[in-house]
């Protein structure tokens, strides 16, 4: 019988939260759109974006990062954060830069990060920056959730802020990325 090492299983509880973080979308979006509740599209988002902060504690803590959790992890926070941006571009049309921006840098990142997967057989894990935007991203949401006439004046800096260190953050990882793509691919170690 051939056993599984760590890195291969699928089924552990950090998985199981990225896997209900995705389970999740259709919810908030409901309740946004279907029901039009802020406050219980806000319960939710949070929901979500707590879980996503406690799948990568147990991951790092209890020896649980694997393959599986490095891919699906991202791919659960980008369809959230796209779902619930697309859902509050419908009151907040100055959101569209954020949004743009988000899905130039996710989709770059996803492109490279295949061919990266691909050439050199290597998931690179999120960076501090990465991290940095996606609390961002979720306090920006947040904040237009539970904020709903929120002063123009607030809602254009937040959306600056997070749009500034989404865009350095893509820049980073664009740098980081390339670098990866262009080691040779006999070369081994962190990139």
């Amino acid at each position: 019988m051939n056993k599984r090492t760590g890195e291969d299983r699928i089924w552990t509880i950090p998985n199981i939260l990225s896997i209900f973080r995705m389970v999740l979308i259709p919810v908030f979006v409901w309740t946004y759109c279907g029901l039009k509740n802020d406050l219980a599209t806000a319960l939710v988002l949070l929901i979500s974006g707590l879980s996503d902060t406690v799948d990568g504690v147990i991951a790092r803590r209890f020896n649980m990062v694997t393959t599986f959790g490095k891919a699906i992890d991202p791919v659960a926070d980008k369809l959230t954060q796209i779902a619930m941006l697309l859902c509050l571009l419908t009151r907040f049309p100055s959101l569209i830069i954020l949004f743009v921006l988000l899905l130039i840098k996710e989709i770059t990142g996803g492109v490279m990060s295949l061919l990266i997967l691909k050439r050199r057989k290597l998931v690179l894990p999120a960076d501090w920056h990465g991290k940095l935007t996606t609390f961002l991203l979720y306090a920006t949401m947040l904040l237009h959730l539970v904020w709903g006439s929120i002063p123009e004046s607030v809602s254009n800096t937040s959306i600056a802020v997070c749009s500034a260190v989404t865009l350095m953050s893509f820049v980073l990882y664009f740098i980081r990325n390339f670098r990866a793509l262009s080691r040779s691919e006999g070369k081994s170690g962190a990139v």
